[in-house]
Order: structure tokens, then C-alpha cells, then sequence
């Protein structure tokens, strides 16, 4: 439901235009003056904002001017009579998408407004797909060729193009968020907004007002009406980021808008309708959340039409020198350097030979790190969090009999099997790769 502001000194004029446009379905505030007015704005969510020209003390083009200057896209209507028109006209100069004769005829407001509205729909689309579109190539990019990043790519591709509701599980850090933008950038909702909640974030309260919105004074501190994200996200997608947080009344709520595709903000009785697709995440095992009697069953079911499990990064370490020359790439260029660096041998033997707790998130703060403490062209060992790569209480020998393991494995994989290139590749003797080999049992 849009929000308007109606802003003029002449009482009348407010509950008339209150009442007409309160009868088509929009949310009506009313003001008696400018300053009242721009206190409304700094309190809620505003649609679009009519006022008249003439008030005493600070006048419309004056309220014009600092409303642009707060918010560029705000739909301003201005409403003057019709010996003023040209003051109309210089408003409209001013950034005003119209102006109306006093006294206006009925049909002739309800149809400037439905306009000046649907153009103020139009841009904070623009600008949700715009903001979205550079988010999407973004250092969450789904970069990898292993079996089971093609996997996932493969299940994205098949959920993408349905209205289905989808689950999406994986430890933190393995990119469950970026799962769940290409789904929505190659669904038919794509020019439509992305919505992301992070439910562990919240208390209760908030978690609740923050999906469905609230009333004006329904709990301590809401000072306003404020839309929620299901309202944001119409026609659009809804990301649950650790849905698994949510508390059990906020769960109950969640799965009656589910199956019934309706809610009321928190202190109001007003029914909204949403047309929104849901895509929740979590870095719990629910099945065990609800055994422990902390999830609702009825609720995971609905989320779960579809399950994308995320793999860890141990589990898909041939991807490693991909993701690593992506992040040295982009920190690269983010930081203004001429060259990206390259990682000395014993590194890459230290970032394979390293189990990655942390996943996709943990490499790239390394990498990060490393070129902001590097000026070298090439990257190394003292360049690395130290401990956080070599596994506590390791002994010297055991810590490099591990990573020269990982490293002939890496070239031997890189190299196709052929020794003579790898041996290459590691810059030592093709008899002494094959003695290494035979000693790591890798022939």
C-alpha cells in the first residue's frame, strides 16, 4: 500500500483529499504546515508528497527544495490556484512531477496520482536492479569447475526459471547468500527487487517488524509506520538469511504468510497481499534444530520444496587456484595496484594443505590481507596469517611433508599426470618429483 503525504494550511482541503484518495486504497497522512510536514518525512516511509504553494511561514517551492534535497526521486505534486500557475510551472522546473488547479476535479487528482506514483515505482525499481546488479558480481561470485560447484550451478539453473520456494543449506562462509542471487537474477522476477534479512541479526521484536512492517506506536521506539521487507520485495524475492534463528512465534507468523501469501504489520488489522518468492538459508542442520524442538516442522517443509547444499571448501579444493587468482584479481584493482601478484610455491602448499573452517569467506580475507601488507610482486608465507594456517601443536617436518605433499598433488593435477611438466611446474628434477611421489604414495 502506497504512502502519501497531503501538506496544506486549509484543513478542508486535507480530510477532502484524506477521504479521496484514503477510498482508493492508499495510506494517507495529513500536515498543516511545511515544518510539520518534513518531520513526517524524517518519521516514514513516503511515496509521494502533495502540497499546496501557498502556506504562511515556509512555503511549497520551499518545501520542494529541501525534500529533493533529502530524497531526488520523492514524486512531488503541487497544488496552487489559478492565478499561480506560474509559480506552478517554476516548481515543476524545481524537480515537481505536477501541479493541480484549486479547486481540482476528483478524477483529474486520482489520476495524477496514480501517475506520479506509478513513475516513482518505476525509479526505485531502477535503482533496487541497479544496486542489486552490481551486488550480483560481486565478491561472492559462485567461482569454481568441481563436481560439486557443478552441482549446484546445475540445481540453480533447473529451480531458477520456477516460483518454487527454496532451502539452501551450507556452513558459513560457503556462499549461501550468492547461491541465492542466481536464482533470482536468472528467474522471470529479475527486474524485480532482491530483499536479503539476516534473521540472526535481530531480537524478536525487530525480526518481526522488519519482515512485516509496523504500525505507528505498536511497541516502544515506533515512532512511525514503516513498511517490512515482504512489502519491499512484491514481485520480487525474499532472502531468510539463518532462518534457523527465527523464534518460534516469529516462525508461526512466517508460515501462515507462506500459505497464505497475506500478513498485517505488527499493530495494525489491515490484511496486505504479497506476491513474494521465498528463498531461505541456514548454516543449521534443521532436521536436528527440530528434533531439539526449536524449528517448527510444518515450517521447514514449506521452506524446503527445493534443498541446494553448499559445499565446504574442503571439499572442493581443486578450486582453489581459481578462487585465488579471482580474489588477487579484484583486490587488486579495488586497491590501485599495477600489478597482481603471484603466490610463491610454499604458499599455495600452505592454502591446500589448510582445511578452511571459514570456507570461501576466510580465503578471501587472507588474500585480502596479504595485498594490503605485500608490496611485493610476489606473495609469501610471512604475508599470511601464520596461525591460521598451519594446524595448532604441528611439528616442522609433519607441517612440510604436508605441503610439499599438497604441491606435487596440485601439479600433478594441473599438469594432467605428466611429470615431466610438473616437475616443471615445481621447479625441481623429474627423478626426484618420482622419488617424492613414490614416498607420498602418489604413483
Amino acid at each position: 500500500m502506497e504512502t502519501i503525504l497531503i501538506v496544506d494550511d486549509e484543513k478542508n482541503y486535507l480530510l477532502v483529499l484524506k477521504e479521496l484518495l484514503g477510498e482508493v486504497g492508499y495510506e494517507v497522512i495529513i500536515a498543516q504546515s511545511a515544518p510539520e510536514a518534513l518531520k513526517i518525512f524524517q518519521e516514514s516511509e513516503l511515496d509521494l508528497v502533495i502540497t499546496d504553494m501557498k502556506m504562511p511561514g515556509m512555503n511549497g517551492i520551499e518545501l520542494l527544495s529541501v525534500l529533493k534535497e533529502k530524497d531526488l526521486h520523492l514524486p512531488v505534486i503541487m497544488m496552487t490556484a489559478y492565478g499561480t500557475v506560474e509559480k506552478a510551472v517554476e516548481a515543476m522546473k524545481k524537480g515537481a512531477y505536477d501541479y493541480i488547479i484549486k479547486p481540482f476535479d476528483n478524477e483529474v487528482m486520482k489520476k495524477t496520482v496514480a501517475k506520479g506514483l506509478a513513475m516513482g515505482q518505476v525509479i526505485k525499481e531502477n535503482r533496487l536492479l541497479s544496486h542489486e546488479l552490481k551486488e550480483k558480481f560481486g565478491p561472492t561470485d559462485l567461482v569454481g569447475n568441481s563436481f560439486p560447484v557443478r552441482q549446484v550451478r546445475e540445481m540453480i539453473s533447473k529451480v531458477a526459471g520456477t516460483k518454487a520456494t527454496v532451502l539452501i543449506s551450507g556452513e558459513s562462509g560457503t556462499g549461501k547468500e550468492l547461491v541465492a542471487r542466481a536464482i533470482h537474477f536468472n528467474s522471470p522476477r529479475k527486474d524485480k527487487p532482491l530483499v536479503s534479512v539476516n534473521c540472526s541479526a535481530l531480537t524478536e521484536t525487530l525480526l518481526e517488524s522488519e519482515l512485516f512492517g509496523h504500525e505507528k506506536g505498536s511497541f516502544t521506539g515506533a515512532v512511525a509506520q514503516r513498511k517490512g521487507r515482504f512489502e519491499t520485495a512484491n514481485e520480487g524475492t525474499l532472502f531468510l538469511d539463518e532462518v534457523g534463528e527465527m523464534s518460534p512465534s516469529v516462525q508461526v507468523t512466517l508460515l501462515r504468510v507462506l500459505q497464505n501469501r497475506e500478513f498485517e504489520r505488527v499493530g495494525g488489522n489491515k490484511t496486505i497481499k504479497v506476491d513474494v518468492r521465498v528463498i531461505a538459508a541456514s548454516n543449521k542442520d534443521l532436521m536436528e534444530e527440530i528434533a531439539k524442538g526449536r524449528f517448527r516442522e510444518d515450517l521447514y517443509y514449506r521452506l524446503n520444496v527445493v534443498h541446494i547444499e553448499v559445499p565446504p571448501l574442503r571439499d572442493r579444493k581443486e578450486d582453489l587456484p581459481l578462487l585465488i587468482r579471482y580474489f588477487l584479481e579484484r583486490f587488486t584493482k579495488e586497491m590501485n595496484k599495477k600489478e597482481v601478484p603471484t603466490l610463491a610455491p610454499e604458499v599455495m602448499g600452505a592454502l591446500l594443505a589448510y582445511d578452511w573452517p571459514g570456507n570461501v569467506r576466510e580465503l578471501e580475507n587472507i588474500l585480502e590481507r596479504a595485498i594490503i601488507l605485500s608490496s611485493k610482486p610476489i606473495i609469501h608465507l610471512e604475508d599470511l596469517p601464520f596461525t591460521s594456517i598451519i594446524p595448532p601443536g604441528a611439528k616442522l617436518n609433519e607441517v612440510l611433508e604436508l605441503i610439499e605433499k599438497k604441491m606435487i598433488t596440485q601439479a600433478l593435477a594441473i599438469s594432467g599426470n605428466v611429470q615431466a611438466h610438473a616437475a616443471e611446474l615445481l621447479g625441481i628434477e623429474k627423478n626426484l618429483l618420482k622419488y617424492k611421489m613414490k614416498k607420498y604414495a602418489l604413483v
